[in-house]
């Protein structure tokens, strides 16, 4: 027995690799506590990049509050005929604010082309901004990205007063602005962050979307009712204003590596450089392409995250509306419990990201199952209770319940196919994040767009609204259904640095998925 094993170089090598990896975690730690200063320079990134995302998702979802008390309502008021589909309007409470009619006749079709012109520009910077960020370095792509985003929404009511067209551009410019953030910090962690810290910090950094949405509706709805201080041009105004303060401090605070921080612990950047090494002295690949474009995989996440898009972008862009044209609640009650289901998916998203590594820690999962697992989790809850909102009907409580409680599981989406581009090449992973990112995000204007054509401006009925919901719960399934066959974890031998000069290193392809063993 023990001959055996002393002639398996495998099982050796990996018991060698095991102690030396537990050896360099615990030299890691100790570099950590000797770093001086009372708080890290990696630290700060962090807070600013969370206060930049919570800043940037403020000024994305302030609209769909906004508009609602822009509109100069395009859906006549409930009719008493009981052969019409519709919901009683609510009795009025003595903290109901008055509904004062909007500014513009905008239609139904209309709205969803303003709500979802945001993501024409926003998809189109995702790809440039993630390469720019991984060669020049990600702080100044960053923050301009959010400075643009800010000086357009602060553009925003101007445009809309100026005329339609004007207001749909300066959107678009807003997009365009935003579309760089996700991929420019990916590019920030990878110089700065140490491997052993990055899923717990990329869970907080990218936990102030959710944060920002949260704070958004609710403060939205409530400048919404300030006529006397302006109204509703107050939630463009605040947020952008916010976003220009923001880059200030980030311009100075934050850095492109620890290697050009003026004010970073010496030891810091010793920890860091011997867990990462020097980024800047690395060769940049070039980009496979072709490789991308064969890889089934890829394919995979791409589609599971379109589906997942559409389901999440047909509550944020259209639920503040079925909420007020549908439920009949005040602004300021909508924009309140439109926020609930973001704060739950925010709270359960990091509990379900650390259960999952804790499973996997156990070694009672694979990361493959672990990741379809908790995809399959993301995708059915949130799709089954959309189905179950459909026949709530209008039971008002029913419906935030299960908006509420199936979105939570949303959150499970960090735990399953966010992740697993850096499975399938760590050196592509920013690029590879930009492609499905926005390709997804062409689901933000798709689904509005889809959504105008099928609700009416005559009168907007709880049958319209269903086929809404089957449309999206549908979508989300099938893209679940696609990544449980096809995901994968495995690294792609175009992935690796040693055979980038292999001119047909093989992917996985359509054939090798369908029948391994041919």
């Amino acid at each position: 027995m023990s001959s055996s094993l002393e002639e398996s170089p495998i099982i050796n090598s990996d018991i060698e690799n095991d102690v030396t990896s537990s050896h360099r975690n615990l030299v890691e730690n100790e570099r950590v506590e000797q770093t001086t200063g009372w708080i890290k320079s990696r630290t700060v990134l962090g807070i600013m990049g969370f206060l930049g995302f919570a800043n940037v998702y403020a000024m994305r979802v302030n609209l769909s509050v906004a508009i609602v008390a822009m509109i100069n309502s395009t859906t006549p008021l409930p009719s008493n005929d009981s052969t019409l589909d519709v919901c009683p309007a609510s009795s009025p409470s003595n903290n109901s604010v008055p509904a004062k009619p909007g500014e513009f006749n905008w239609t139904a079709e209309q709205q969803s082309i303003i709500l979802g012109s945001f993501f024409y520009g926003y998809v189109l910077t995702q790809v440039p901004g993630g390469r720019i960020a991984e060669i020049f370095g990600g702080k100044l792509v960053y923050g301009v990205g959010v400075l643009l985003t800010a000086i357009f929404t602060i553009l925003s009511p101007i445009a809309a007063y100026v005329d339609f067209k004007f207001f749909i551009v300066v959107r678009v410019l807003e997009g365009l602005g935003e579309g760089v953030t996700y991929p420019a910090m990916h590019a920030m962690l990878a110089r700065w962050i140490p491997p052993m810290e990055r899923s717990k910090f990329a869970a907080y950094v990218y936990a102030g979307s959710n944060i920002g949405t949260v704070i958004s509706l609710p403060i939205s709805g409530w400048l919404c009712t300030l006529d006397y201080a302006g109204g509703w041009p107050l939630c463009f105004y605040l947020f952008g204003g916010i976003g220009v303060i923001w880059f200030i401090a980030w311009m100075f605070l934050v850095y492109d590596s620890p290697q050009k921080h003026p004010r970073v612990c010496p030891k810091e950047v010793e920890y860091i450089t011997s867990t990462i090494g020097p980024q800047e002295d690395k060769p940049n690949m070039s980009i496979p392409w072709c490789k991308f474009l064969k890889c089934v995989p890829l394919w995979a996440i791409l589609i599971a995250q379109c589906g997942q898009s559409w389901l999440f972008y047909t509550q944020l862009t259209e639920l503040p509306t079925y909420m007020n044209n549908i439920l009949h609640f005040d602004i300021v009650s909508n924009a309140r419990l439109s926020a609930l289901p973001y704060l739950t998916s925010w709270v359960a998203g990091i509990l379900i990201s650390i259960f999952a590594d804790w499973i996997l820690s156990k070694g009672w999962i694979s990361r493959l199952n672990s990741m379809k697992l908790w995809n399959t989790v993301a995708a059915s809850v949130p799709a089954f209770g959309l189905l179950g909102i459909a026949w709530a009907g209008c039971d008002r409580t029913a419906v935030m319940l299960l908006l509420s409680i199936t979105s939570a599981f949303g959150g499970a989406v960090y735990a399953g196919n966010q992740m697993n581009h850096m499975d399938l090449s760590p050196q592509f992973a920013g690029t590879m994040y930009g492609i499905t990112n926005a390709a997804s995000n062409i689901c933000g204007f798709m689904a509005p767009y889809v959504i105008g054509h099928i609700i009416s401006d005559e009168q907007q009925t709880l049958g319209q609204w269903r086929v809404v919901f089957y449309l999206a719960a549908a979508i989300d399934l099938a893209a679940n259904l696609f990544y449980l066959f096809f995901a994968s974890t495995e690294e792609q031998d175009w992935s690796r640095v040693e055979e980038d000069d292999t001119p047909d290193a093989p992917c996985s392809s359509w054939e090798s998925i369908m029948y391994p063993d041919s």
